[in-house]
């Protein structure tokens, strides 16, 4: 199961994104928002984040206007690895390369067909372990200082 989840920033490409998944068969859990109204992206990043570190999703997508904020958010809880990406190559090395769990778009940065490009990237994209395992482990290292 994928967790998503977007500010009103992100919320159109949001809906895009759960409709492509969809059309590609990917079971996916909305944790809001739900219209364009204002919300506080924090809010949304801890909730996918959770799901995602307790396994309830296996990973998750975030979005808001940039994609930037919201990565942020993510990455303050422990587990998380959440990548901004704008693009296709971007996406393949931060799964390659840091298991990124959580990917994260910028609503009004990315048109959609870019979007979908990125996403199937990320999703189709394996971590190769080997040398960045040991990255991956001072990383998180670093969440208990």
């Amino acid at each position: 199961m994928l967790a998503i989840g977007s500010d009103h920033g992100g919320f159109e490409l949001k809906t895009h994104v759960i409709r492509h998944l969809k059309e590609k068969g990917i079971e996916v859990r909305d944790f809001g928002c739900y219209d364009e109204a204002s919300v506080d992206y924090p809010d949304i990043a801890e909730q996918v984040g959770n799901a995602v570190v307790s396994g309830a999703c296996d990973r998750g997508i975030l979005i808001c206007g940039t994609g930037i904020g919201i990565s942020i958010a993510a990455n303050k809880i422990k587990g998380i690895r959440a990548a901004v990406c704008g693009d296709v190559y971007s996406a393949k090395m931060t799964k390659m390369h840091n298991d990124a769990n959580i990917l994260c778009l910028g609503g009004r940065v990315i048109g959609r067909e870019l979007a979908f490009m990125i996403v199937d990237t990320w999703l189709e994209t394996e971590y190769m372990g080997g040398r960045h395992a040991a990255r991956l482990e001072k990383i998180k290292a670093l969440e208990l200082k």
